[in-house]
């Protein structure tokens, strides 16, 4: 007898996570033998321990093609962390509680590595708790930090935002620094690793051109090496363009940006960079300047996203199903990198004992000796990942972006959880 499935969104939320999602709920409707209907968790995993599921069998085959378009996290995501379940026993007789209540067999969750703990740690539920259920993570960062994998479905089309919003605020600069700003920075996500920050290095096609100098996690700040950087390139060449990680930290390891607070998963919130190197800039160097900050415009776009990033997130939901019916749990797909000329790819499985918690950051001959350049070794691995155009539709001049109705499945359960 086919069993339901739970689908949850997980995390901060990507240009192409809807597309798994696409790739789940189009791969699941083709096996009635193995999955009967595919629940949404309202808010991610939020949505299972309060029983807000959303049925997406009340969406049209055109209302779920149309996810592979459409950005942001179509049944709401969240920022939650299971406990073990020896500390937390009640969230996972809690999830057994209701994935009873509705036949779910099957659990998808779609995120980067706090994400895959969780999954990991709802896989083991057959074993601790005695419910048969197979989990398999969908991966899912801009961080591109999860190991084993190539890449993360979300990064590409990052990178490629990054990349042409760094060529084109370089243009604009190197236009006007002859009486205007001399130096500008742009800020990027990547708390520990510096990815991100490294396709911003994309953009600089030719020597002399945006971006002179990047900054990453991976390499101590010195103050007085980026000084000394940023006023040889101003004299050189008229202005100096920066791209920098959230997570640049000093020799001691405290991030420059620390606001002192922490996040839903026990991070180490971090208040802006950018305007603290730009102060700096104006301090010691006495240089006109202007920052930015990409925030959640880099994981947002859409409308620029890399059509390899997004085929790549797709083929993982879809992957991801076709490991559960076979009965692989506690698995996640891959992106197994197979010919880098012409490049060329294919989906892998690993198992989540080798992926929870675990951060993958730039190796160090992706980065120039000086420490604030990418080499060519890194070029080559980057730009695959950003190649091609899948532009959504548009309507009035704007992108077409799908609403999904989200009908909610009546509860079945007799108590209510308090998260």
């Amino acid at each position: 007898m086919p069993r339901n499935a739970f689908y949850a969104q997980s995390g901060g939320v990507t240009a192409v996570i809807n597309a798994s999602a696409a790739g789940v709920i189009e791969t699941a409707r083709k096996h009635r033998k193995h999955i009967g209907k595919v629940y949404a968790g309202r808010h991610g995993i939020l949505g299972a321990l309060t029983e807000e599921l959303i049925d997406t069998g009340k969406e049209s085959p055109a209302a779920i093609r149309a996810l592979k378009n459409t950005p942001g996290g179509a049944f709401g995501s969240a920022r939650y962390k299971l406990k073990s379940i020896e500390k937390n026993r009640r969230e996972y007789e809690r999830l057994v509680e209701v994935f009873k209540a509705h036949d779910i067999g099957y659990f998808f969750l779609n995120g980067g590595n706090d994400s895959a703990d969780t999954c990991l740690k709802v896989s083991q539920i057959s074993q601790a708790l005695g419910y048969p259920l197979t989990a398999v993570h969908v991966p899912k960062t801009v961080d591109n930090d999860l190991p084993i994998t190539d890449c993360c479905p979300g990064f590409g089309s990052v990178a490629k935002y990054v990349a042409v919003s760094m060529m084109e605020a370089g243009l604009d600069v190197e236009s006007m620094a002859k009486t205007s700003t001399k130096v500008f920075i742009m800020e990027v996500m990547g708390r520990h690793a510096g990815w991100i920050t490294a396709a911003m290095g994309l953009a600089q096609t030719k020597p002399g051109i945006a971006p002179h100098l990047l900054l990453f996690p991976e390499i101590p700040f010195d103050e007085e090496a980026f000084l000394a950087a940023v006023k040889k390139n101003v004299e050189q060449y008229g202005y100096c363009a920066v791209g920098v990680s959230e997570g640049v930290h000093d020799k001691d390891g405290k991030f420059l940006a620390e606001s002192g607070l922490k996040d839903a998963f026990g991070h180490s919130q971090l208040g802006g960079v950018a305007p603290r190197i730009a102060e700096l800039v104006r301090g010691k160097l006495g240089l006109k300047h202007h920052w930015a900050v990409a925030d959640y415009l880099q994981r947002a776009a859409r409308h620029i996203a890399s059509k390899t990033d997004l085929d790549q997130a797709y083929a993982c939901g879809k992957a991801a199903v076709e490991f559960a019916v076979k009965g692989h749990s506690g698995v996640m797909p891959t992106i197994v990198r197979t010919s880098s000329k012409p490049y060329r790819w294919k989906i892998g499985m690993a198992p989540l004992t080798e992926i929870a918690n675990v951060e993958k950051k730039m190796p160090r001959d992706f980065i120039t000796p000086d420490g604030f350049h990418i080499t060519a070794k890194c070029r080559a691995y980057l730009a695959p990942l950003i190649a091609g155009e899948a532009y959504p539709p548009y309507e009035g001049g704007l992108p077409k972006y799908a609403r999904l109705k989200n009908v909610a499945v009546k509860k079945k359960t007799k108590t209510d959880f308090a998260l």
